[in-house]
């Protein structure tokens, strides 16, 4: 999968499971290809959500729904997760 495909996907999951005001995914794996761990499968990726479903959360509890609802995308295209809700 290539990272225009992942970002796509990713918003689409979002989106379909919260209620989503604003999204902006960022591809930042460029920060990362020198590091130890790196895999060129893997991607590195910001999430700027604006939602206020997520902000009733705290930040536990809307980081860990997110990370749900990407699941099978963490563990096969996804190396790091940013995420910042407004």
């Amino acid at each position: 999968m290539n990272i225009d495909e992942l970002i796509a996907k990713v918003k689409k999951k979002l989106e379909n499971n919260i209620k989503i005001e604003n999204i902006l995914i960022e591809d930042k794996t460029f920060l990362h290809k020198n590091h130890q761990g790196h895999e060129s499968n893997k991607f590195h990726l910001k999430i700027i959500v604006v939602s206020d479903e997520l902000k009733k959360l705290n930040k536990i509890e809307s980081n860990k729904k997110i990370y749900k609802i990407l699941d099978v995308e963490l563990k096969n295209n996804i190396h790091s997760l940013q995420i910042s809700i407004n």
